[in-house]
């Protein structure tokens, strides 16, 4: 289907419709969002003697709701600036506006009566042709149907959004009994492609896919948790980050979410689907109808499994007994279980040693995931007729890094059906078919594609889109030309190498440092051009503190300028190589990782990318090119001598107080990427491939070797402007004496140190100076005791 979308409606600026607005805002897309008009005056609208006719009142609801939006927290938006896209209205004067968009979005209340209405309401004004998609998480599109014209119906489907829009990536679409089989792949297409989720393909059945299968695992625990002698805290240590979900876990995320929330969608599915075999595990546990009855629902209302309470003038967490139903202070969770696998780094890896476990956490493993293969075993074909959908729904929405069915495939698919019956579980049929046929697994890699075992079929297929991606947990085994412990080269195809962090958090040590030349190197003599990306959940977190600290504390102080130098000197090749070098930044790309991008002949940016020269909150200032290359920059842009102050001061508070980007648009505005060069791409999955399109555009362009410019700095002019700045910041106490000091010689290297005049000077010398000036701050006590409490806890220390 050849169809451009330009303009959006958006009907209902509740917390899902003003989200959702924003998200097409974000990706360019004109927006208009309405919502009812008010039936009655505020307080303060009587006091300025306005009445219900007065435009201002009657969009009052969609205009609160849409700056309420805008003003949350993570940011619904990737620019403020967009929200210039979104144009608001109400429902009885303004619905002849959506005559113009492309695509309605219905997000208003889920009560069938008030959808119907909308839905009559609309159709007086949609043009034919138009897509005409509701929300909804759960009412059945023949109810919605009715009533309505064929046009109407044959362009009608669920387009099923997770809260917030921008940031959870599961996308379902449902198509309608009649909607055209066009309607539903351009859907499909243009919420992978363009809005950057994982489009999933569902059924219309209660909570369609990922609320299904997400809800039953959170009800089923609900349900065992007592009989497993659990706590509330225990529980969500075992259900976070050790395999692989949201640090918020299990109770935690209810809280967030809302226990009502829960509550509603599992007693949807309970009245809905009256034949589900776990039909009993829907049913709400007393414990729940307690804390309902209680209004204990979680942040909304201030408590929920957890409860922020003062003690002794101190602000703590405590969780609530689900016994006593009293809030208990936090005590210290270890299971012998989760000792054993610290030492396995891959997520994936962990799974065959969780279940063997012999405490109360293997003992958990075994029964929540035997109940879980059951039950995604069984809604096949019900809810979906590929089980890929099911994992893709799963880590797309919920956040788990590896869906149920890859969870069966480490553990094995026979151990899983053992581990099954032990629990008194059994699997769907249709997975000992597997088994009598041979098959090993439920997905399997064929030169650099993943295929997944299709069960009518009985074979295996290739997941369909994989096309438009690279992905390098694919391609790894097999196009690897060059690895070693921190670091791997793959061969992209047609002369693109990829040159991949592999260590931990991507920190940046000697290994990787090593692989960038190496790669560089290669690419100059057989290839010809270098990616440096990977797809680990940030691209980096910086340089190796711990090595840093280890060595500044045995005072290497030699070994730290070598260090410096070979860092210094590897980005810098970025910049004067002979082949062209694209950075694939995304998620936290902070003070090395940032410096690297800021060298690269392009950046290819994920749009959730977080990006900033961070060092000052370590007490260092960036030494790899950062400041640098961030003079540099502002110097280009110089026109008159009174901007240059402006802009140079404003570079140097960037990184002075450590600013960093909440999206790769913003990171536009801290002249970390730059317009016309350096661009964004929504979905990340894409992030690879693009880049290797603009990297063979670039060789094809005829790429040459850019040429060493020098930088115009302004010396004690600028410097007189930095010290009265930091002595003034010192006497307010905004800053302490050690916060002075580091940003005293962030100053004196982005002034060009004590020149008398101004002047240009080599790279070189600007690098020096950073060098010097992060040697020297590595003696320092207070900056050696901000490193270590960072490292401890995360946390920037004030001392």
């Amino acid at each position: 289907m050849n169809r451009s979308i330009k303009k959006v409606a958006v009907i209902g600026s509740g917390i899902m419709g003003s989200g959702i607005a924003c998200h097409f805002a974000n990706i360019g897309v004109q927006v208009r969002l309405f919502d009812i008009v008010p039936r009655e005056l505020t307080e303060t609208e009587v006091a300025k003697g306005l009445t219900l006719e007065n435009k201002g009142v009657r969009n009052r609801l969609v205009n609160e709701s849409l700056q309420k939006t805008l003003k949350s927290n993570p940011s619904p938006i990737y620019n403020q600036s967009f929200a210039s896209r979104i144009t608001t209205g109400n429902t009885e004067d303004d619905l002849n506006l959506i005559a113009d968009c492309d695509w309605i979005i219905e997000v208003v209340v889920e009560r069938l009566d008030i959808k119907q209405k909308v839905f009559e309401q609309i159709e007086k004004f949609r043009k034919p042709g138009t897509l005409i998609t509701s929300n909804t998480s759960g009412i059945p599109i023949r109810f919605m149907n009715e009533g309505r014209s064929e046009d109407f119906r044959q362009h009608f489907a669920v387009t099923h959004f997770f809260n917030p829009p921008r940031y959870l990536k599961l996308f379902e679409v449902v198509p309608g009994p009649d909607c055209k089989p066009e309607v539903m792949e351009f859907l499909m297409n243009y919420g992978e492609k363009f809005l950057g989720k994982t489009a999933v393909l569902a059924k219309d059945t209660p909570a369609f896919i990922g609320n299904r299968i997400g809800i039953f695992g959170i009800m089923d625990l609900f349900h065992a948790v007592k009989s497993l002698d659990l706590t509330v805290e225990e529980v969500d240590k075992l259900t976070g980050p050790v395999i692989g979900r949201p640090k918020s876990a299990t109770f935690r995320t209810v809280d967030v979410v809302g226990l009502d929330t829960l509550v509603h969608t599992a007693n949807g599915v309970a009245q809905n689907a009256p034949n589900d075999e776990m039909h009993d595990s829907f049913a709400i546990p007393d414990f729940v109808n307690k804390m309902m009855e209680n209004k204990w629902l979680g942040s909304k209302s201030g408590q929920g499994f957890y409860k922020k309470v003062m003690v002794n003038g101190k602000s703590e967490i405590h969780a609530l007994n689900l016994n006593t139903l009293a809030y208990e202070a936090s005590k210290p969770v270890k299971f012998a279980t989760l000792e054993m696998t610290k030492s396995i780094d891959k997520v994936i890896d962990r799974f065959k040693v969780l279940v063997k476990g012999q405490d109360k956490a293997g003992a958990f493993y075994r029964k929540t995931l035997a109940a879980m293969f059951q039950y995604v075993s069984n809604r096949i074909p019900e809810i979906s007729d590929e089980l890929y959908r099911i994992d893709d729904a799963m880590k797309a929405g919920f956040g788990w890094e590896h869906g149920p069915f890859e969870i069966w495939d480490a553990i094995g698919v026979e151990k899983g059906i053992a581990l099954m019956q032990a629990e008194s579980y059994k699997p769907n049929a249709w997975v000992n078919d597997l088994i009598a046929a041979g098959q090993t697994s439920f997905y399997t890699l064929k030169e650099g594609a993943k295929y997944y075992y299709d069960i009518p079929q009985k074979n295996f297929k290739k997941i369909p889109g994989q096309d438009a991606f690279i992905i390098l947990d694919h391609v790894r085994e097999i196009q690897t030309v060059w690895k070693n412990a921190e670091a791997s080269i793959q061969h992209l195809g047609d002369g693109v190498l990829n040159v991949e962090f592999q260590s931990k958090m991507n920190t940046l040590g000697g290994g990787v440092l090593e692989a960038i030349n190496k790669g560089i190197a290669m690419a100059e003599k057989d290839y010809s051009a270098v990616i440096i990306g990977n797809q680990g959940p940030n691209f980096s977190l910086g340089a190796n503190l711990a090595m840093v600290l280890m060595l500044a504390i045995e005072q290497e102080y030699d070994e730290l300028n070598m260090a410096i130098k070979y860092f210094q000197d590897t980005v810098m090749k970025l910049r004067y190589s002979s082949i062209p070098v694209i950075v694939a930044p995304h998620g936290m790309t902070l003070g090395g990782g940032c410096e690297m991008s800021l060298h690269a002949d392009k950046v290819v940016a994920a749009a959730e990318t977080y990006t900033g020269l961070v060092e000052f909150g370590v007490g260092l200032i960036p030494a790899g090119a950062g400041t640098k290359e961030v003079t540099r920059r502002v110097a280009e842009l110089w026109a008159k001598d009174d901007v240059k102050m402006n802009r140079l001061r404003d570079a140097f508070i960037n990184i002075a107080m450590a600013k960093v980007g909440t999206s790769a648009y913003e990171a536009f505005d801290l002249g970390y990427y730059q317009q016309g060069k350096d661009i964004v791409v929504v979905n990340k999955e894409r992030q690879i491939a693009v880049a290797k399109q603009h990297a063979l555009q670039m060789v094809a362009d005829g790429y040459t070797q850019p040429a060493p410019k020098p930088c115009y700095v302004l010396g004690r002019q600028a410097l007189g402007m930095f010290y009265v700045g930091t002595d003034s910041l010192k006497a307010g106490m905004y800053a302490s004496e050690h916060d002075q000091k580091i940003a005293n010689k962030l100053g004196y290297i982005m002034a060009g140190g004590d020149l008398s005049e101004p002047q240009f000077v080599s790279e070189q010398y600007l690098l020096d100076l950073e060098r010097e000036a992060f040697l020297s701050l590595l003696t320092e006590r207070k900056t050696l005791e901000r490193i270590e409490h960072t490292l401890k806890t995360g946390k920037p220390l004030r001392n």
